[in-house]
């Protein structure tokens, strides 16, 4: 993934984000917010939930819960900011400012320094994303990698859309489709406890292991489909908020830095990617 610091004109460089655009598909990324998805439109129709803790963010450099927010790497004990209380959750990538590293009509890359001052993290390193949109404006491609530039450490990242649980104009609510190999069980602490137990019919606030690689389609009846794929083997599914529904890709489970780990090292960077294909169905 090129990290390269030119900056091509042809994308529209917004006080409210950077905007992409093709086909009948516009994606409007905000660097100044955490790198989210503020908008993701298609045939007009307005896919994420609107507001600036919504959207769509990057989990990164973990995803989900820490618990009591600290990780071990071999020796070293580290303690995150705890700030969804007792555990530290969905790293620290979202509460930043990003820098445009490139911007295209359809394309845009954009990093940060995992050892920001607003945000530390106790490794140095450098995080990317890549956001893509096809050029038939069929599908949307988010690549995040995470690179070291020091010491190994242990990382995740992953995926959080808030997607609209209705479109609007009387149509009928979203509804998901998955098939997943096993469901991680939850705690009455939010994290898995390490049992793997037989998926569950939603309501959901959970994680399911798919080791084929995730695939999760959400309907909204009558007017859009959408595919939600990556080679992730987890997926976080959360459906209990009346106005969005969350179909979380990533690269291990929660609490995943303590019973997971995938170590970073300075020859073998993280680096997972997701799709949304959608189409029409009206």
């Amino acid at each position: 993934m090129s990290t390269d610091n030119t900056t091509q004109s042809a994308a529209p460089m917004r006080a409210d984000g950077v905007r992409l655009a093709a086909g009948d598909a516009e994606v409007t990324v905000r660097p100044d917010l955490g790198c989210r998805l503020s908008s993701l439109r298609v045939g007009g129709l307005e896919l994420l939930r609107q507001g600036d803790a919504y959207g769509s963010f990057p989990m990164v450099p973990w995803c989900g819960r820490i618990d009591h927010g600290r990780f071990r790497n071999g020796g070293a004990l580290h303690q995150m900011p705890v700030n969804a209380a007792p555990h530290a959750i969905h790293g620290t990538g979202r509460d930043l400012r990003w820098r445009t590293a490139r911007a295209g009509a359809r394309e845009a890359v954009f990093t940060y320094r995992l050892t920001d001052p607003a945000a530390p993290w106790p490794y140095p390193g450098t995080v990317t994303q890549q956001v893509e949109l096809a050029e038939d404006g069929g599908s949307l491609t988010l690549t995040l990698g995470v690179e070291t530039i020091g010491d190994s450490f242990p990382a995740q990242v992953g995926w959080h859309p808030w997607f609209r649980r209705n479109l609007g104009d009387g149509g009928a609510d979203v509804t998901v489709d998955f098939a997943a190999e096993w469901q991680e069980e939850r705690g009455a602490d939010h994290l898995p406890t390490g049992r793997r137990i037989p998926p569950k019919p939603g309501p959901w606030d959970d994680c399911f292991g798919m080791p084929q690689g995730v695939h999760v389609t959400l309907t909204w009846p009558g007017r859009l489909q959408l595919t939600v794929s990556s080679r992730a083997e987890w997926v976080v599914v959360y459906d209990e908020q009346a106005e969005a529904v969350c179909v979380e890709p990533q690269s291990g489970p929660p609490n995943g830095l303590n019973t997971l780990p995938h170590l970073v090292t300075p020859i073998d960077p993280l680096e997972v990617s997701t799709t949304w294909s959608w189409r029409t169905l009206s």
